[in-house]
């Protein structure tokens, strides 16, 4: 797909879409139900992410999975068809099937493969993303009401377009411009608890710890991203008039994900709960950049999505491997780990310094793009400052990922009293191995996607008026 794609500007807004297919499935309500699929600039990338990390965190399950073997496998393909779906679909309808269906097979892969508190992460996790489902849904369908006979189907690009050009009306005694911010406060409420921000991220952290590793791969590698996606696709593509309005709180939500993410990540003793904070923090970074309205903020928010997810599948998987052979995540159970397993080690410290934002890394090019649109923004005056704020996050995430890897990594060996821990065999260490190639590779030229990503970007820009574009 990638070498075919030939698509340009927003499938949203006009613009060319690749891979279409936009057939009438059926009439609701005097609405038309398309099945409409397609690509451009900012779903491709996500679609590559997907399907390579499904594909090596099918992989990495090799030593961790050893029950039911066949449920598991078709779960974890029936989760990254559902995620391809959200990806392509431009219906409404079909993209909230989708989006809803995501939850079935990842709720029964925490809920039998997990850990000791399996089902209270797995209903934890359901119970908040159901809740958000709702919240958003009704947020939307209100603004459909709302346009009344403008709209003759739920395909996006067409409610995009009407919602951009003014033909919004009152509904439920709201008068537009009220109907429209109730509407943005309902769905961003909804899509943040999927990314999550600050104060709406407690699910995360228990869903990481109890999943088995390849799920986990997912989880931040992808399922995370889904909320990214639908808060740059409905809110700030549709609604961009809102968003503006509601640059200072949403400027502050991102800022508070990134330093108090970044310290809860200091405070943990377990390796995934570290990562999981970590996502957290890396996500409001994301949050930073799309409200920007700036081509290198949204841009750049967008690649960071596709960065961050190979990065952290990354992560999760090197942990993943260390868990395998010495059963414990715990910093202060391990030591000198380097000495003894050196190739998943060294992938491991690459890793985190793709985390911190090393030159030539994915992460690095990611956060440099958003930084660089975030600091050029004129959506608000304190823009700068906010920025520099976020800034600071990087000195944090530094700070505990390398007190993590000091400890576990190197020093004395010591582990318990155990002395029988040996190379992770090579089906273990070839998938964070790809990752870590890929990571590199997307750094050292980030335009393999960043080219297409900023097509797609610049219509969201200029239909709002040319003074966002930097």
């Amino acid at each position: 797909m990638w070498l075919q794609y030939d698509a340009t500007g927003n499938a949203l807004l006009g613009g060319a879409i690749a891979f279409e297919t936009d057939i009438i499935w059926l009439t609701m309500g005097g609405l038309d139900i398309h099945w409409f699929v397609g690509v451009d600039g900012i779903s491709l990338p996500l679609i590559i992410l997907t399907t390579i990390l499904s594909t090596l965190a099918i992989v990495s399950a090799w030593t961790p999975i050893s029950d039911r073997e066949s449920q598991f496998y078709g779960l974890m393909l029936l989760m990254e068809a559902n995620l391809l779906g959200v990806f392509t679909a431009l219906d409404f309808f079909v993209w909230f099937i989708f989006w809803e269906a995501v939850l079935v097979p990842m709720y029964f892969l925490i809920g039998i493969w997990g850990g000791p508190n399996k089902r209270y992460a797995a209903i934890k996790f359901f119970v908040y993303t159901n809740i958000a489902s709702l919240a958003m849904f009704i947020g939307f369908i209100s603004l459909v009401f709302g346009l009344g006979d403008s709209v003759g189907s739920l395909r996006l690009p067409e409610i995009a377009q009407a919602l951009r050009g003014g033909q919004l009306t009152g509904f439920a005694g709201l008068a537009p411009q009220g109907l429209k911010t109730a509407g943005f406060i309902a769905m961003f409420i909804g899509f943040a608890v999927k990314v999550p921000v600050v104060p709406l991220h407690t699910w995360l952290p228990d869903a990481h710890v109890e999943a088995p590793t390849p799920v986990s791969v997912m989880l931040a590698g992808v399922l995370l991203k889904m909320g990214t996606y639908a808060l740059l696709r409905y809110n700030f593509t549709m609604m961009p008039d809102v968003a503006t309005t509601l640059v200072i709180p949403i400027a502050i939500i991102a800022v508070v994900s990134v330093i108090y993410g970044a310290l809860l990540a200091l405070a943990q003793q377990d390796l995934k709960r570290i990562i999981a904070y970590s996502s957290v923090s890396s996500m409001g970074y994301v949050i930073l950049g799309l409200i920007a309205y700036t081509t290198y903020g949204i841009g750049g928010a967008t690649f960071q999505m596709v960065a961050h997810g190979l990065i952290s599948g990354l992560m999760f998987m090197s942990v993943g491997v260390i868990y395998n052979t010495t059963h414990t995540r715990m910093v202060g159970d391990m030591s000198g780990i380097a000495d003894r397993m050196p190739v998943t080690a060294a992938i491991f410290l690459a890793g985190a310094f793709g985390y911190m934002g090393l030159p030539s890394m994915a992460g690095f090019a990611g956060e440099f793009f958003i930084f660089k649109g975030a600091f050029a923004s004129t959506v608000y005056n304190g823009m700068p400052v906010l920025t520099a704020t976020a800034m600071f996050g990087i000195v944090i995430v530094a700070g505990y990922l390398l007190f993590a890897m000091q400890q576990t990594l190197f020093g004395p060996f010591g582990f318990d009293g155990e002395d029988t821990i040996n190379r992770a065999p090579i089906p273990e260490i070839v998938p964070p191995a790809i990752l870590l190639s890929f990571v590199i590779i997307l750094g050292v030229a980030p335009d393999l996607f960043f080219g297409i990503i900023q097509e797609a970007v610049i219509p969201i820009l200029t239909g709002g008026g040319a003074w966002w574009i930097y």
